[in-house]
């Protein structure tokens, strides 16, 4: 069953394609079956608003790979239809249970409820350079499309990545 993503104008408009860099990106997100499914749950539960976790993993000269997701609380109680505010002290506590690990924490994933999973001018406001982005639209509360996104070289636009099944 193909789940119909919805697109709203603002997604065509000049601001919304300045972020997007058609240019190929070889970095590619490596992500194991569990975790793309768990986002895409927390995203299903979260509908109508925009969920958001970590990607835990390790950084490869192929690109992410992942080996597990933790959601964390979106701070963002005004507009939490189309915004989120990751928890800094979410971040922080994970960030140090990790320590010697060997994994780290190497992107930020969240949701689009009833909007594709392109990042927005407000996700580029907040991305950092090396991270990975991977966005999962969610229309009529049901996972539609997942997709990954990075900052570019320049640091000014997103670059779309290809999601890998890892093992």
């Amino acid at each position: 069953m193909t789940i119909s993503v919805y697109e709203p104008v603002r997604f065509s408009s000049p601001e919304y394609l300045a972020v997007l860099d058609d240019s190929e990106s070889t970095a590619q997100l490596s992500l194991p079956a569990s975790c793309k499914e768990a986002m895409q749950c927390q995203g299903e539960a979260g509908y109508p608003h925009e969920i958001c976790g970590l990607l835990i993993g390790s950084i490869t000269e192929h690109g992410w790979m992942i080996a597990e997701v933790r959601q964390v609380d979106n701070l963002n109680s005004e507009r939490a239809a189309d915004r989120f505010e990751l928890d800094p002290a979410a971040y922080q506590r994970i960030d140090r249970e990790l320590r010697g690990s060997g994994h780290e924490i190497v992107g930020v994933y969240h949701s689009h409820p009833d909007c594709p999973a392109k990042p927005s001018p407000t996700d580029l406001g907040s991305a950092w350079e090396g991270f990975a982005y991977p966005i999962i639209s969610i229309c009529d509360g049901k996972a539609a499309d997942l997709r990954c996104w990075s900052v570019n070289d320049s640091g000014d636009r997103f670059q779309q990545n290809p999601v890998v099944a890892a093992a």
